[in-house]
């Protein structure tokens, strides 16, 4: 039994060891972005390999931040989170609750065309299309409009709806509510912890809005924040980097890199301040539908 003991903590030991090594090999790349972001330029022209700076400075994100460029496509990125993510809401959770109706007429074949909407992906060539003939190229509306619903997450939300009791619907009509009343003050209170996981799903993919921009968006004043990103982050040789970097290194002498990290910092944070507060939703959220009864 002795012998059992010890060898069990050495393998417990073992794994995690290996586990904090690999946890390690993850962390570093974060961390390495982040001390190059508040590095002093003068310091990181001097030892190009910084794991702690001498001096903090706050150079890159003073910069970074009184850029238009950047400005500008941190608030479009800004509006295509929070408008997105709200139309997104919107329409998801009407069209699952519609669907949650069993008297709804024709409700299986709704389901069967949304279900297909999952299975099968048209490609680029129809979307952009359809963007073209609704006369949204160069506009920000072609971000949101074609992507404003998931069929998946109209299924998931659809069985959340479905394990609401009923009773609770009839109560509200015996009270003179319409189905729009009921679906405002009944529906949507009980199910703050779908939409809390939803909302934070739509906002990541609004925030990381990138091929739809390249493919819609041609002017420079709408292109949203991980475009400009992109453009910054690639190699310098491109012409592409070329303009963005120049633009925003030209006029005083920060290393390129110290903005890049400063960038990636910004484009990240957001994001990660959002989740602690949906983090009590997040759990129960994500397992909508899945368990009914």
């Amino acid at each position: 039994m002795v012998d059992r003991s010890i060898s069990d903590k050495l393998f417990s030991s073992a794994v995690l060891f290996i586990l904090l090594l690999i946890a390690l090999t993850m962390f570093f790349p974060f961390y390495y972005v982040f001390v190059v972001s508040f590095t002093s330029p003068v310091e990181y022209l001097r030892k190009g390999l910084v794991l702690f700076p001498t001096e903090w400075t706050l150079t890159s994100y003073k910069y970074l931040l009184a850029n238009n460029v950047f400005v500008n496509a941190t608030a479009v990125s800004t509006f295509l989170a929070t408008v997105g993510t709200a139309l997104s809401l919107i329409v998801t959770a009407a069209g699952a609750y519609t669907l949650s109706r069993r008297r709804l007429q024709g409700r299986r074949v709704l389901l069967i065309l949304i279900l297909m909407t999952t299975l099968f992906n048209p490609g680029i060539i129809p979307p952009y299309l359809v963007v073209r003939e609704l006369g949204l190229i160069n506009s920000i509306w072609s971000l949101i409009v074609p992507v404003l619903t998931s069929g998946w997450y109209v299924i998931l939300m659809k069985g959340f709806f479905e394990s609401i009791p009923e009773e609770l619907e009839e109560a509200g009509k015996i009270d003179g509510a319409s189905d729009i009343g009921i679906f405002l003050r009944i529906i949507l209170p009980l199910s703050l912890p779908s939409l809390a996981a939803f909302g934070l799903f739509y906002a990541v993919a609004y925030w990381n809005t990138f091929f739809s921009a390249i493919l819609y968006i041609n002017k420079a004043d709408l292109r949203p924040l991980q475009v400009v990103l992109q453009m910054l982050l690639i190699d310098s040789s491109s012409s592409s980097s070329g303009e963005i970097a120049n633009q925003m290194s030209s006029e005083i002498s920060i290393p390129t890199d110290t903005l890049k990290m400063a960038a990636v910092v910004i484009s990240t944070v957001p994001i990660l301040l959002v989740y602690p507060f949906l983090q009590k939703h997040f759990a129960k959220g994500v397992m909508v539908g899945s368990i009914k009864g």
